[in-house]
């Protein structure tokens, strides 16, 4: 039976200081859930507001679906949450393509790079300290799963390129267009803030850059971050 100790525990890890503090996050949903635990992220508690659905995961407590919306991030809850231990990330290896976040903010776009990052095999994701926390609910709800195949690291990001050996990239709008670049084997794609781009101090790092360019009529500001990513990443893998 669960105790009014664990709600007040599940709740507060809505707030990134305690998730912190706890080494813990929570996602939601039977799909996600499931892709945590075959993926061998340790879970501290998995909470079902269904019994038929305690069967599917092992262990699993049954609370009313008034205790599970208490708990619960969603409007309307999902009928499974699990509370994981944070796995310890670790330091970025410079074996393949790597790539770097500078102040993404956006939850959404944040989830969705993760996604995109598992899909294209890229295995280390490094971000800078004013990115948005990964174990967000948010984020989490939209990687469905991927965190587990991604190592995310949060890093000073002059400090991480200056030491790097490995060519630098980086997206802007009056780069070279990235079906005329000349591609490395391995490197570092730099993508930057959803309003600003890539901000002055991770500029000076830069040794290439590239962009995608546009071919309609329109006049469209830019493209989304998780847009123009997937379309690098694309072209970077292909």
């Amino acid at each position: 039976m669960v105790t009014k100790n664990q709600i007040k525990l599940v709740v507060s890890l809505k707030q990134k200081k305690y998730r912190s503090q706890h080494r813990l996050f929570v996602v939601e949903g039977e799909k996600v859930v499931n892709e945590l635990l075959q993926a061998g992220v340790k879970p501290f508690k998995v909470f079902v507001d269904d019994a038929v659905l305690m069967g599917k995961f092992k262990g699993a407590d049954v609370v009313s679906s008034k205790v599970l919306k208490q708990m619960s991030s969603l409007t309307r809850p999902n009928g499974v949450l699990g509370v994981f231990y944070m796995t310890e990330s670790h330091k970025a290896i410079d074996d393949d393509w790597i790539l770097v976040l500078d102040a993404v903010r956006d939850p959404g776009n944040l989830g969705t790079i993760i996604r995109l990052c598992d899909w294209f095999g890229i295995t280390q994701l490094v971000c800078s300290p004013d990115t948005v926390d990964c174990y967000n609910p948010k984020v989490l709800q939209a990687t469905m799963g991927s965190i587990a195949r991604v190592n995310i690291v949060y890093v000073d990001l002059e400090d991480y390129l200056r030491k790097t050996e490995l060519p630098v990239y980086g997206a802007f709008m009056d780069g070279e267009t990235i079906y005329r670049a000349d591609l490395a084997k391995r490197g570092v794609l730099v993508m930057g803030n959803e309003a600003n781009g890539i901000s002055d101090k991770v500029g000076q790092f830069i040794t290439k850059r590239i962009s995608i360019p546009q071919f309609g009529a329109a006049t469209a500001e830019s493209l989304n971050v998780a847009t123009a990513t997937a379309i690098l990443l694309n072209e970077i893998r292909r």
